[in-house]
C-alpha cells in the first residue's frame, strides 16, 4: 500500500469553502479511478504549534498498489485538480510538500 501525503499553504487569501471544494474534487476521485482505498482531507489539527511550518491543510490518499498510484498521478481530473492547488498555494509548487511512504516495505 502506499500513502500518498500532501500539505499545503494557502494564500491567505483563499477561503474555507474554496479549499473544502478542492479537496472534495480529490476524494471524488476514488469513485473515478480504481485501486484507491481511503481518502482522507481536513484541516491540521496538531497541538504542536509551529511545527506544522505553515503547512495548515492537507490530505492522504490510500493506494492498493504503487501502479494505482501513478495512474491516480496521470489522470486528467488529478492533474485539473492539482493545477488549481498550485495556484491556491503560497509560491505555487513551492507551497505544496508531497510525501510518499510504501506502507508494505
Amino acid at each position: 500500500m502506499i500513502r500518498h501525503c500532501v500539505f499545503i499553504r494557502f494564500k491567505p487569501d483563499i477561503d474555507r469553502a474554496t479549499r473544502d471544494g478542492l479537496f472534495a474534487e480529490i476524494a471524488d476521485l476514488r469513485q473515478a479511478l480504481p485501486g484507491i482505498a481511503a481518502v482522507h482531507v481536513g484541516a491540521n489539527i496538531s497541538p504542536e504549534t509551529g511545527m506544522d511550518k505553515g503547512y495548515a491543510d492537507g490530505f492522504i490518499v490510500d493506494f492498493d498498489t504503487a501502479e494505482a498510484r501513478d495512474a491516480y498521478l496521470a489522470d486528467p481530473g488529478h492533474q485539473a485538480t492539482g493545477a488549481r492547488l498550485v495556484a491556491a498555494a503560497v509560491g505555487g509548487v513551492e507551497g505544496i510538500l508531497v510525501y510518499d511512504l510504501d506502507l508494505d516495505g
